[in-house]
């Protein structure tokens, strides 16, 4: 079960990600660099208890085309072997002490977890409360049963407005993907060159605009890859 404490970051998680967003191909903010607001999100429990896990939603900019993003972020005491490339930053955390943040698609447990998430095998928590589960937070799962354990991460790919995590289960003809979005759209809302994802499978949640009203769409997806 995640603790959430109510402490300092220095630096603080919008001001890591402030410089950390611009240089991501999905990234869909203006040319004057990030605004960022806190906008939503939840978390998932590691069930080590080792390793925290947050989906977070930033809002960049203040009038009608503010942009969605978001940014799945895993929080560790160490550093993460072999993840240089996926570090988001540190920061000295007032309860825990310095805290390694990294972007969750690249750390094991976080893609462990997501998987559990879409199998029906792990619960959505409130963002800013411990153990408490976030009913705005729905899944339709892959399998009714929770079948899909002992998938094994292959690869990441990064998409115009996504982030794919390619899986291999056991005896499955083909490989699972795990798509993540990075751009949210509200229900209803389309946009030219966004990807349309396949499957039934995903996570839908809210976020708050910067006029104050409230979205909901598409956190994450998953569905059979065309391709091995």
């Amino acid at each position: 079960m995640a603790v959430i404490h109510r402490t300092t970051m220095q630096p603080t998680k919008l001001e890591l990600l402030a410089a950390w967003l611009p240089t991501r191909p999905w990234y869909a903010g203006g040319s004057d660099g990030p605004r960022l607001v806190r906008a939503g999100g939840f978390r998932l429990d590691d069930p080590e208890g080792e390793v925290g896990i947050e989906f977070m939603v930033v809002t960049d900019g203040t009038g009608p085309d503010a942009v969605a993003h978001q940014v799945p972020l895993t929080y560790r005491a160490d550093p993460l072997a072999g993840a240089e490339r996926a570090l988001v930053g540190t920061s000295e955390h007032g309860v825990l002490g310095k805290r390694w943040i990294y972007d969750g698609v690249h750390d094991p447990v976080f893609v462990e977890r997501l998987h559990a998430l879409l199998d029906g095998r792990a619960a959505p928590q409130e963002q800013t409360a411990t153990d408490t589960p976030d009913p705005t937070v729905a899944v339709v799962p892959i399998t009714p049963d929770g079948t899909g354990a002992d998938a094994v991460p292959v690869r990441v790919e990064e998409g115009p407005d996504h982030t794919d995590v390619v899986l291999r289960e056991p005896g499955a003809p083909a490989p699972l993907v795990l798509r993540l979005r990075r751009v949210l759209r509200a229900d209803g809302e389309t946009t030219d060159g966004e990807t349309t994802d396949g499957g039934t499978a995903r996570v839908t949640g809210e976020w708050r605009r910067p006029d104050g009203t409230t979205a909901r769409g598409t956190y994450a997806t998953a569905f059979t890859a065309l391709t091995v």
